[in-house]
């Protein structure tokens, strides 16, 4: 068995096991009554046994029963009980009662260890988590695939990709454990979803030449991350791949393609795509509909849409609430939104229940239409309706009210939240923080990011996105560059969005050699800038009137593939009218125009 070195220094986490400081936190078996079967003797357990367990008082009186029998049952029967208990997310006590079978001196195996690491990193302590190794090398238990998958998941889950993507290099370089699909899987997922979409092309490039080979699921993570940004060039490019490697694409796949080309409004592609899954005799299910009938709807195109329903009808595929949901916001983004009530009303008559998501569309509706009695009054008929507002329409309405500057009714909302509501997330703390900045309240916004900070809550990039641009907006370049400094030691990677932002204070501040710095630092640090970066840039040399500056930078734009937008057009346009002498400074444009 080979040994990992994961000592401080290295990029990974490694403390003692079971730290003192956490050990005060955890629920003990001994905390709750014993209503345990009292048979002593052979008892036998079966799936009845298990499926009885309901709560955590079930789990915790079915384990008691369990150690009492004599001959103990089957590790297997007691990593079954965890993985019930994780489904039922009482984390905590699977580590407690993890710690009475080694007080018992019952033996361990792989697989209750794996529930123990996935328990940690459920609650986002991956740094615990690592802290169960010495217990494989203890037991003579070798390290597997699955061990690492789950550590990789659960430092990706709080956003440390550095970490993660550490982690995976180490593993691969010294030859630990092979990584396996679902490994793979978990890696380019977890970079995926956090905008490193070239990265993911990178490993799903690497793994083609090694012995493991993506299989379809593999290929829709990187066609679904391509889409997501916008370049479905690519993305096609690789579905051809696929079939030249003999690899089907299936209804991810083309769902994918068909979200991507749908929110670029290239319909007629859709079709080409939709006529090829056909002849592929791949059947559009309900969720190929709800993007299509979303896509329509985002265009303002509601009647195409309502015409899409009616055809997933008659080809058998009954619309869901995301379908419908789908219509309501279409609706509503035509401030039409008694049509969209409408719906929503006829839902329970069709025999569908309204979930938050569509309840959170009208509520957002009313909002942008500044009727916040009318939002207020919709959130409150989830409560007389005997339910309560989940976390998906707390946000909204904190949203919608932030959008139309009732920020003390959000502040407020936000104390009922936390008091009597659910726990707020990353979401719920990115409306707040944008909220704040964007009317003015560093002072509530930095403290807010501070307490978070302090209660090593669950931190992504977004909202060091958010912190940066909203102290970069508000005159405080200078505490947004010594945040941005300290992304990498928190196991951070800026974005491009994180150097964009930085780029646009220090353009905005005059410092284009700070700017370009940046821009450079961006590359080596292989986060490709975007047109964005360069007209960013751009525009900072027009302002200072730096104009040979600009012409030696405009030709590494226009080397690129890059153009001026309309914002940097615009500019010129006006610097031009101001000194014409401007226009024989630029070469390009200068032969452009005697044309």
């Amino acid at each position: 068995m080979k040994r990992i070195s994961l000592r401080n220094g290295n990029a990974i986490p490694f403390i003692s096991f079971f730290p003192n400081s956490h050990s005060a936190s955890a629920i003990t078996v001994r905390d709750y009554s014993d209503k345990s079967i009292s048979g002593k003797g052979k008892v036998g357990l079966n799936s009845s046994n298990f499926d009885k367990v309901k709560s955590l008082d079930d789990a915790v009186n079915l384990f008691r029963q369990m150690v009492r029998m004599k001959p103990l049952p089957s590790l297997v029967h007691f990593s079954k009980l965890f993985n019930n208990m994780i489904s039922m997310k009482y984390y905590t006590a699977v580590l407690s009662l993890f710690r009475e079978m080694q007080k018992l001196g019952i033996p361990i195996s792989e697989f209750i260890l794996s529930g123990v690491i996935n328990s940690y990193c459920l609650m986002h302590r991956s740094d615990y988590a690592f802290s169960v190794l010495p217990i494989y090398l203890k037991s003579g238990i070798p390290f597997d695939v699955v061990t690492f998958t789950t550590l990789i998941r659960g430092i990706f889950a709080e956003n440390k990709i550095k970490d993660a993507v550490e982690l995976f290099k180490k593993l691969v370089r010294e030859k630990i454990c092979e990584p396996n699909e679902v490994m793979y899987a978990t890696v380019m997922n977890g970079l995926s979803k956090r905008g490193h979409t070239e990265k993911t092309l990178s490993l799903l490039r690497l793994m083609e030449q090694g012995n493991t080979k993506p299989d379809t699921c593999i290929y829709n993570i990187v066609v679904d991350a391509l889409c997501k940004d916008g370049n479905l060039d690519a993305a096609i490019t690789l579905l051809n791949e696929m079939k030249q490697r003999g690899i089907p694409p299936n209804i991810v796949t083309y769902s994918s393609l068909i979200d991507g080309l749908c929110r670029i409004g290239q319909w007629e592609r859709v079709k080409i795509m939709l006529s090829e899954m056909v002849n592929l005799n791949i059947s559009p299910n309900v969720l190929t509909f709800s993007i299509l009938t979303d896509g329509l709807c985002k265009e303002g195109k509601v009647e195409d849409a309502e015409e899409v329903m009616k055809h997933m009808v008659e080809k058998g595929v009954e619309p869901d609430i995301i379908t419908y949901s789908a219509i309501m916001d279409g609706y509503c983004l035509r401030g039409q939104l008694d049509r969209a009530r409408r719906i929503f009303d006829s839902l329970v008559d069709k025999g569908i229940e309204p979930n938050s998501f569509s309840y959170s569309i009208l509520i957002n509706g009313y909002c942008k239409k500044r009727k916040l009695a009318e939002a207020m009054q919709l959130f409150r008929e989830i409560s007389q309706k005997g339910s309560k507002p989940d976390i998906v329409t707390y946000n909204t309405i904190l949203h919608g009210m932030f959008e139309i500057g009732r920020t003390g009714d959000a502040k407020q909302l936000f104390i009922e939240m936390v008091s009597t509501g659910p726990v707020p997330n990353l979401c719920t703390h990115h409306t707040l923080l944008d909220g704040y900045f964007k009317y003015g309240l560093v002072e509530e916004a930095m403290s807010l990011f501070n307490k978070l900070v302090g209660k090593k809550e669950n931190i992504d990039i977004i909202s060091y996105n958010i912190i940066i641009n909203g102290l970069c907006k508000n005159g405080e370049l200078d505490k947004a560059h010594a945040i941005f400094e300290k992304l990498y030691s928190m196991g951070l990677l800026p974005d491009v969005i994180t150097y964009n932002t930085m780029i646009t204070g220090f353009c905005l501040k005059g410092l284009l050699d700070e700017a370009k710095d940046m821009l450079r630092k961006m590359e080596g640090n292989n986060c490709l800038p975007n047109n964005v970066t360069y007209n960013v840039i751009m525009r900072g040399y027009l302002r200072c009137m730096k104009i040979n500056e600009m012409v030696t930078f405009m030709k590494e734009m226009t080397g690129r593939g890059f153009s001026f937008d309309a914002t940097t057009a615009n500019l010129l346009v006006n610097c031009i009218s101001e000194n014409p002498s401007v226009l024989d400074m630029i070469p390009e444009l200068h032969a452009e125009n005697k044309k």
